[in-house]
């Protein structure tokens, strides 16, 4: 589009809380005809249910660029899905025509062919590098929902590594939209290990329009796992940096410090610091899967009051429970618990803890946490008043990626998995007693020390 030319209208549509299309203005309508849609199904196009199911999971407005087939071409375009009482309501524009993807030409297909000639699984991607396809025989999830990683960053299929010469082959690349091989990668869901190798697709124009690959296992787990973590750390260093710059910078845009901002400009100021803070913590958590997980990792055995270390994971918290009308009640002043363990990692477990009970409590409710001595265990109890939490689903909550009720906000489902990981490191556990419409009651133990030994 010139500077000429007029914008592209804006095509809006309503779709209801089980994605079926409500209405929609014309160009929409027609589109999702084209795809097999009608109202009163499901829309049809596949990136924009994926982006409206995405919004109303996390219960919050999400605007992106996706390419959606239409015909024997493309269409480059700008969405914004938004969560309603009614469902999600979605705002289409740019509408930017582009030819589409065609097979790869000679001397490509048989760089493809060697690819997948080799290969236990296939998979492939788009030019951001969003999963596309997922061979239905691939090994990767635990016996899941393999559709569930379509539309998801190659990177929650696989972790990356670094090869033998400490590079990614996959990130040189990409970079240089180029073919290749041996990356090595461990499966998120299983732990399994595996190379990958892949050749770029083009479009009609010649423009990178994502890869097409495979994953062979391989039986070098250990070296694949040293890898893995030095490949996290540097991730680590690299993101880190530029997201606390992005949060910073969106939410000074937010406070409208240079006087008011239309209401869109600010809620997508805030849209962009949620999303940035969501991915910090990813970053974080991820960053202490890597470590928790290696077979060398050790904690630091301290002399620490727990009581104390309650009480400050508590106040860290009371700014959040505040904003969300809830009380937290903690050990009083002066009381104290002996016990032994890492003080960081302690903090960092009662906060997950605490923060949960804060996030799933409803309005006027309380958070109770106390501290007790309990035989040779220093315990705290971590209450709420909300929901609760089925029997069959007490354990799978401890386990990687998993969570009781995806549609709600919360964060990566490896919480409560690197909590307990933690706390047996440290002689301890946690353990969950609750059930519905009753609230949860977290159980955190340590081993105890007398009074003596302060």
């Amino acid at each position: 589009m010139n500077a000429m030319e007029p914008p592209s209208p804006t095509a809006r549509a309503l779709l209801d809380r089980d994605g079926r299309l409500v209405e929609a203005d014309g160009r929409l309508a027609d589109l999702n005809a084209r795809a097999g849609g009608a109202v009163g199904q499901p829309l049809a196009v596949p990136q924009l249910a994926l982006l409206a199911r995405l919004a109303q999971r996390l219960r919050t407005p999400i605007s992106r660029g996706v390419l959606a087939a239409d015909g024997d071409q493309d269409l480059d375009l700008w969405v914004r899905a938004e969560p309603s009482a009614e469902g999600v309501r979605l705002a289409v524009g740019n509408w930017t025509p582009r030819p589409a993807w065609v097979p790869p030409e000679p001397d490509a297909g048989r760089s493809l062919a060697f690819v997948r000639s080799g290969a236990d699984w296939l998979w492939e991607t788009d030019a951001a590098l969003n999963l596309t396809f997922v061979s239905v025989d691939a090994e990767t999830h635990d016996g899941g929902n393999l559709e569930s990683l379509l539309g998801q960053p190659l990177t929650r299929l696989f972790a990356l590594g670094m090869d033998e010469e400490g590079s990614a082959p996959m990130l040189g690349a990409l970079a240089l939209r180029a073919a290749f091989a041996g990356q090595p990668a461990m499966v998120r869901a299983n732990g399994r290990i595996v190379k990958l190798a892949a050749v770029p697709r083009h479009d009609r124009a010649g423009r990178f329009a994502g890869f097409v690959g495979g994953a062979r296992l391989v039986d070098q787990p250990a070296a694949a796992a040293v890898a893995a973590d030095a490949f996290s750390a540097q991730l680590d260093q690299a993101l880190r940096a530029p997201l606390a710059a992005i949060i910073a910078n969106a939410e000074a845009i937010g406070a409208q410090p240079d006087g008011a901002l239309a209401d869109s400009y600010a809620g997508y100021a805030v849209d962009i610091a949620t999303a940035g803070r969501h991915l910090l913590g990813l970053v974080d958590d991820l960053v202490d899967l890597q470590a928790i997980e290696r077979p060398d990792f050790q904690v630091a055995s301290e002399t620490i009051d727990l009581a104390d270390l309650a009480r400050r994971a508590a106040g860290l918290l009371q700014v959040r429970a505040g904003h969300a009308d809830v009380r937290i009640d903690r050990p009083a002043p002066g009381e104290t618990l002996p016990a032994t363990g890492e003080f960081r990692r302690i903090l960092q477990i009662l906060v997950n803890l605490i923060g949960n009970a804060v996030r799933y409590s409803p309005p006027g409710s309380t958070v109770w946490v106390r501290a007790e001595r309990e035989g040779g265990l220093a315990a705290v109890i971590v209450a709420d008043q909300g929901k609760g939490i089925a029997v069959e689903d007490q354990a799978r909550i401890f386990e990687k990626f998993q969570r009781v009720d995806p549609s709600e906000p919360g964060g990566s489902g490896l919480g409560l998995y690197i909590a307990r990981r933690l706390a047996r490191a440290m002689g301890g556990d946690i353990t969950v007693d609750s059930a519905p419409g009753q609230g949860a009651r977290f159980l955190f133990t340590l081993p105890a020390r007398d009074q003596g030994g302060m």
